[in-house]
């Protein structure tokens, strides 16, 4: 297949995916604007004065970074699970399969969509946050090059989730019963210094504590974490699961079951 067809192929999913987002615009960006709204109404003001600071950041202000990165990784994630395994649901994913699209471009289709998608509901979170706390970019770069490589990871582990589930429950499973514990457990609404020693040394198990302070650091200037470590282990964990999502494709799991 011709590069130049490739390419339409990539910009037809891509549409694809941004057409069926804005379809169900209701659905996708509304309950992250008011789950952060209320998140920001009772940890940012109510118990945020209560705390006061955080290594002298003001506590509404540390949890900021961590309430928008936690709404791109889930909805990066929750688009593209979702819309892979509809497809496959549907039978209708068939039709890529048989057509001369590259494997590495239809998983590039549907990388970008979350990455979209989560782009616009950390613009959308951001604004909710400046009606709270006002906030600068430390970092602009830094910025939107972590939203970027997190939105992208967790859209490739929404990938691997939507290949093999078996049935929509297996589709939850992944975001309520480890997305959502590793979260929270991320160093959004606390430090990790604040934790006995044992815990420490676990909660550096967790991928999303990194990710959570490098965007941390990008916009307010904070982190408890090494930046170029932090760093480089998301960037580890983007080309590790590239690498699963390529040979899964290669060999068909899930997709032509």
């Amino acid at each position: 297949m011709p590069i130049k067809q490739q390419l339409i192929a990539l910009y037809t999913l891509v549409r694809r995916e941004i057409m069926r987002m804005l379809r169900i615009s209701s659905q996708v960006f509304l309950p992250p604007v008011i789950t952060t709204t209320l998140y920001f109404l009772i940890f940012g003001s109510l118990i945020g004065p209560r705390i006061g600071t955080i290594d002298a950041v003001p506590y509404i202000a540390f949890i900021a970074p961590g309430l928008i990165m936690m709404s791109v990784i889930t909805n990066a994630y929750g688009n593209v699970s979702s819309s892979l395994f509809s497809m496959r649901f549907q039978k209708s994913i068939d039709e890529l399969l048989v057509s001369p699209m590259n494997n590495g471009l239809l998983l590039l289709g549907y990388i970008t969509g979350g990455i979209v998608r989560g782009f616009i509901v950390a613009i959308l979170v951001y604004l909710v946050a400046l009606f709270f706390v006002p906030l600068q970019f430390n970092h602009i770069p830094m910025t939107l090059l972590v939203i970027i490589l997190v939105s992208a990871v967790f859209s490739l582990a929404g990938f691997t989730n939507a290949m093999l589930a078996k049935t929509f429950d297996d589709i939850m499973l992944i975001p309520t019963f480890v997305l959502t514990p590793l979260t929270y457990l991320g160093g959004v609404f606390y430090t990790v210094d604040m934790l006995p020693p044992f815990w420490q040394h676990v909660s550096s198990l967790n991928p999303i504590l990194y990710m959570v302070n490098l965007f941390r650091y990008a916009m307010i200037g904070h982190t408890n974490v090494n930046i170029t470590f932090a760093l480089s282990f998301i960037m580890t964990v983007f080309v590790a699961l590239c690498a699963l999502n390529l040979i899964m494709l290669n060999k068909g799991i899930g997709l032509r079951e």
